[in-house]
């Protein structure tokens, strides 16, 4: 009994909000690893990349959350392509060092690479599609298949979007929801360790941390209604990116 009420003791502490504000947080410590330690201190950029691994399944969680909550699905999935498309450049810039369209040796190069916010929004969008009704069971497998092939360029390609699925689909069972949730990330992860050898890859078990987060800390409230907790997450991201990309390509 004791150990119950400790647990709910600690469920009642975050909201959305500042766990949002926490995995933004391990998303930046992922990014200043790739960027400046790695070269350096492998074994200190692993672990930062670990802490990273919060930040992809955490939002794509409160993604396929959201969506029951949300006034206007259309606005939400409009503003996460907005922002995906204003995350292009700073994001292959920052990964590159050169801009997505560029001219080089007498031709037009295109990188089509996207950030995790290009793979929300298809997270988002295959929920729309699932819950159209005028389509057919076997019509909406193949558009989460489409969705799925186009989200290969994106980061967390794949995973998020049918994490975001599949949190939607089993909104209201608890056990099939983590179960899936956890499964969609860390199925890849084991199997990617497993064929590429542990060793510079062990950090992608990370993921394990996002579920363990979410079941033990999150209290299932939105927090403040303030316009920054909407808006922080989408301004910061690509300005983010590009501080980083300017400090790492030109240091």
């Amino acid at each position: 009994m004791e150990s119950m009420s400790i647990l709910k003791k600690i469920r009642c502490g975050l909201n959305r909000n500042q766990l949002k504000y926490m995995v933004i947080i391990a998303m930046v410590i992922d990014h200043i690893a790739w960027s400046f330690v790695d070269r350096v201190n492998p074994l200190a950029g692993g672990t930062m990349h670990f802490i990273g691994r919060l930040t992809g399944p955490t939002m794509a969680y409160f993604v396929g959350e959201g969506y029951r909550y949300t006034g206007d699905a259309g606005r939400y999935q409009k503003r996460l392509a907005l922002f995906a498309l204003l995350s292009w450049a700073p994001y292959v810039y920052f990964k590159y060092g050169t801009l997505p369209v560029c001219f080089e040796d007498g031709q037009w190069i295109v990188n089509p690479i996207q950030s995790v916010i290009y793979t929300l929004f298809l997270g988002l969008t295959a929920i729309r599609l699932w819950e159209n009704q005028k389509l057919t069971g076997p019509l909406k497998v193949m558009g989460v298949i489409l969705l799925c092939l186009l989200s290969c360029i994106g980061d967390w390609a794949v995973t998020d979007v049918l994490a975001c699925l599949l949190v939607h689909i089993y909104r209201n069972h608890p056990r099939a929801k983590w179960t899936a949730y956890t499964l969609t990330f860390l199925l890849p992860q084991v199997l990617t360790v497993w064929l590429a050898g542990f060793e510079g890859n062990w950090f992608q078990l990370g993921v394990v941390l996002a579920p363990l987060m979410l079941i033990l800390f999150y209290n299932g409230e939105e927090g403040g209604k303030a316009p920054l907790h909407k808006w922080f997450f989408y301004f910061f991201y690509p300005l983010h990116l590009l501080a980083l990309g300017i400090w790492r390509w030109n240091t």
